[in-house]
């Protein structure tokens, strides 16, 4: 009797799941911190378009403003652009993404140093 068995040994799955196993705890802590910095650029973004919208706003009205209409700027999903402080000449905004990073970024317009980068925290 000849016996002809194709397949593999449990030794040879067992190898197997041990290194998608391996890979997958490397993979992992990479996915998740691409996550925050998609987040993070997401932010950056919002508060670039919000310095245009607002500097659009001044050469109109000669002056900032803590609140521009969704026709002039709306956010991206997600994001939420917290508190606007206008001064004389200056405003300063705050935005946040809810639920997928506790980390912040600011952007202060007419400060002098670091006027209009977006900084996060």
């Amino acid at each position: 009797m000849l016996s002809n068995k194709k397949g593999f040994t449990l030794i040879e799955l067992l190898i197997v799941v041990v290194i998608i196993g391996i890979l997958a705890a490397i993979a992992i802590p990479k996915f998740a911190n691409t996550k925050e910095k998609a987040y993070i650029a997401t932010m950056k973004a919002d508060l670039r378009n919000l310095v245009t919208a607002q500097e659009a706003y001044f050469a109109d009205n000669s002056a900032y403003t803590t609140t521009l209409a969704t026709t002039q700027y709306q956010p991206s999903s997600g994001v939420t652009v917290g508190s606007i402080t206008v001064g004389a000449g200056t405003f300063a905004a705050v935005a946040s993404y809810g639920g997928g990073t506790t980390r912040t970024c600011t952007i202060q317009v007419g400060f002098g140093s670091n006027d209009g980068e977006p900084l996060c925290n």
